[in-house]
C-alpha cells in the first residue's frame, strides 16, 4: 500500500473527528502563535485558505490580519488551468463562488489576481507534517507547483510559507519527494516548528 495515502487517510479521519469546541480553541491557539511572529507582523500581503475537511481554521488569523490593515488573499485555481494557484483579495463577508472542484473561492477577474511570488506570507493547509517542516498535502500538488520556482532561488525565495495544522497531524518523519516544497515553518495550536 502507499504509505503517503495511508497517512493522509488516517490523519484526515482523526481531524474530522475533532469536536467543535476543540477546533475553535485550536484555531485561536494557532492564531496566537502565528500573529506574534515577526514575519507575520512585517507582512503586508497575506494569503490564507478557507478550512474544509476538518482543517485547522485560519479564519481568526484572517480577521486579525484585516484588523491590522493587511491585504488578505485566498487561493484560486489558475485561470488557464496548469494546476497552479493564483490569489484573489478577500475579506470576511465578500462573495465566494465554487470553482471547478466545487471549492469556494473569491469572485475575481483575471486582472485582479496576483501571482504567488507577489505575496509576503502564505498560510498553507496540510494533511501532515514533521518537525523539519516537511509537508504532506492532499496529493494534488497545487501548492508544490505554484511555489516550485523557490527551489531555483539562492537568496530570495519569495513569501514565507507557513504550514498550518493540528499537533495531531505531526508525523515522526516525512520523506520529501523532489517536487515537494518545504515549509519555512509549521504552526499548530501548541508549537512552532522551524524548517
Amino acid at each position: 500500500m502507499n504509505q503517503s495515502r495511508d497517512n493522509r487517510d488516517s490523519i484526515r479521519r482523526q481531524r474530522q473527528q475533532l469536536g467543535a469546541e476543540y477546533r475553535m480553541a485550536a484555531a485561536l491557539g494557532a492564531c496566537k502563535q502565528l500573529v506574534s511572529l515577526r514575519r507575520f507582523l512585517g507582512a503586508k500581503r497575506i494569503a490564507l485558505y478557507l478550512a474544509a475537511d476538518g482543517e485547522l481554521d485560519p479564519l481568526p488569523v484572517l480577521e486579525q490580519a484585516c484588523a491590522m490593515g493587511k491585504q488578505c488573499y485566498l487561493p484560486v485555481l489558475h485561470p488557464l488551468g496548469h494546476k497552479r494557484l493564483w490569489f484573489a483579495a478577500w475579506r470576511p463577508g465578500d462573495a465566494l463562488r465554487p470553482n471547478r472542484y466545487n471549492i469556494p473561492e473569491p469572485e475575481w477577474t483575471p486582472s485582479a489576481l496576483i501571482k504567488p511570488w507577489a505575496l509576503d506570507l502564505v498560510v498553507v493547509p496540510l494533511v501532515a507534517f514533521d518537525a523539519a517542516a516537511n509537508r504532506l498535502g492532499m496529493g494534488g500538488g497545487y501548492y508544490d507547483r505554484s511555489f516550485a520556482w523557490r527551489r531555483n532561488r539562492r537568496y530570495w525565495n519569495g513569501p514565507s510559507l507557513v504550514g498550518y495544522g493540528y499537533e495531531l497531524q505531526k508525523l515522526s518523519c516525512i520523506s520529501p519527494r523532489p517536487w515537494d516544497i518545504k515549509m519555512d515553518l509549521v504552526v499548530t495550536e501548541n508549537t512552532l516548528y522551524m524548517g
